[in-house]
């Protein structure tokens, strides 16, 4: 996946909503309160970290984008604090500021890396502060590439649809991040960012994946948007957009420490990449990963430009490799989405040798992917007979994994690859050995959605059934 990171300085973000102050308050616990049956913490350390919208802010300026945050704060230490918090990331603070408001902060007290409690210190704005901050944004728009709305239902946004009427009339995307059991509001957005239980929360509850799309389909008809993302946890990601279209990105994180502000960095990135001209799939593929990233971190965090283009290129390194068939799709799919050429062939590959190998290298110089599928152990003993396979299926597509001409391996367990080939549809469809193309097992499949068949000369005096026979004669 090629990114040129350094546009992310280009990208210009416009971010409204709820602004908090999270404090933290960390140190150890070893006795009870003989008050009451809790833990007594000797704090030895705080800190504070911006928190809600300002949080989403955060996380753009550390991706190296310019964020111009606006929203509502307090005449008060805390409003000063998070006020010079934002400063010193590089945010752009636009604030509306009034001495009458106590700016929101949530403290939290952590022990040995476990949050024991939470206190919340809320306000409401009134609607003269609501107007001037409408304001802000409004004389704002011109210069910003995206409008970003995190709402964390505190009372910023009650303009929501007039901050939305606002920016698509000046041709701006409009991401929201969006709370309550209401997304009406948030009609003529271009994109929502719910998490899946704020998703059946107004949707209704989902059985399966099948009808949660149909349900996202509906409710992107219902609000006029242009797609919705849904956060599915360690199911990853889904987006569905208003053509029809749906995909599923599987999730990234190895370790997940705390999932506070997850959903932050995920329209904060996704902001960014859009804003910095990318599409939106890859948008969503390089929130996705930064979520990956985010997690393994405690508390509200965010992911650096360095770290995700690590992440990126990592998760490069182990792109190849052996794949189930839903993996293989979903990778022949991302493949297609860059203009990538998939090229499949298939064998049982008992004992690998020498033919194999050219054969494969001239298989992959028919496009930019070679996807092997192999047949599995039952399916190869019925081919060919007792005694085979020589390898398992596990062995045998490991070694073709380890070859540089080999992108994907699977296997199948029918007696011919046509099912893989109907969900996975290859461009070109390569076979080796002295058929004619009609005779290649699969070809009138490829054949008839527009993609090619093509056979190969394997080189003669090498087999595996010769190999087995000579060691079988000779032991």
């Amino acid at each position: 996946m090629n990114i040129d990171f350094s546009f992310f300085r280009n990208a210009h973000v416009l971010i409204a909503g709820d602004l908090m102050l999270d404090r933290y308050w960390h140190g150890s616990t070893s006795r009870i309160s003989p008050e009451a049956p809790i833990p007594v913490v000797a704090v030895n350390q705080q800190e504070a970290r911006p928190g809600g919208a300002a949080n989403v802010a955060l996380n753009i300026a550390a991706l190296g984008a310019k964020a111009l945050l606006t929203g509502i704060v307090g005449d008060d230490p805390a409003g000063a604090e998070l006020t010079g918090i934002l400063n010193d990331a590089g945010v752009e603070p636009l604030l509306t500021q009034n001495a009458g408001f106590s700016t929101i902060t949530k403290l939290r007290i952590i022990s040995q890396h476990q949050q024991l409690i939470r206190a919340d210190f809320e306000a409401t704005c009134g609607d003269e502060l609501i107007d001037d901050m409408t304001s802000r944004v409004r004389s704002a728009l011109a210069s910003a590439d995206v409008l970003l709305l995190s709402d964390y239902a505190k009372g910023a946004l009650r303009q929501c649809p007039t901050l939305i009427d606002e920016a698509r009339k000046a041709g701006k995307p409009v991401l929201i991040d969006p709370k309550g059991n209401d997304f009406s509001r948030y009609r003529g957005a271009t994109l929502l960012t719910p998490n899946l239980s704020e998703f059946e929360g107004v949707a209704g509850k989902c059985a399966d994946e099948a009808e949660m799309v149909e349900r996202a389909k509906a409710m992107i008809a219902e609000l006029a948007l242009d797609a919705l993302l849904i956060t599915r946890s360690e199911k990853g990601m889904s987006l569905i957009t208003a053509d029809g279209e749906h995909h599923h990105y599987p999730a990234h994180a190895r370790e997940v420490f705390d999932v506070t502000g997850a959903g932050d960095t995920v329209i904060s990135t996704l902001a960014v990449g859009l804003a910095a001209g990318c599409d939106l799939q890859t948008s969503v593929i390089l929130a996705n990963h930064a979520a990956s990233i985010v997690v393994g971190k405690l508390g509200t965090a965010v992911v650096t430009t360095p770290e995700l283009k690590k992440s990126i290129e990592h998760d490069d390194e182990l792109e190849g490799g052996i794949l189930s068939k839903e993996q293989l799709v979903a990778a022949v799919r991302d493949a297609r989405h860059y203009g990538q050429r998939v090229v499949f062939t298939n064998g049982c590959f008992d004992i690998l040798h020498a033919g194999h190998v050219a054969y494969l290298q001239e298989a992959r110089r028919r496009g930019d992917k070679l996807v092997v599928a192999v047949n599995d152990d039952d399916s190869v003993t019925r081919l060919k007979g007792p005694g085979r396979p020589v390898n398992k299926v596990d062995n045998r597509m490991a070694v073709l994994a380890g070859l540089k001409a080999v992108d994907w391996v699977t296997s199948f367990s029918e007696d011919t690859p046509i099912p893989l080939l109907e969900a996975v549809k290859p461009d070109v469809l390569v076979k080796g050995g002295d058929y004619t193309i009609d005779q290649v097992v699969g070809a009138e499949v490829v054949r008839a959605y527009g993609g090619e068949v093509e056979v190969l000369n394997v080189e003669a005096g090498l087999s595996t059934t010769a190999t087995i026979k000579y060691i079988r004669e000779h032991s």
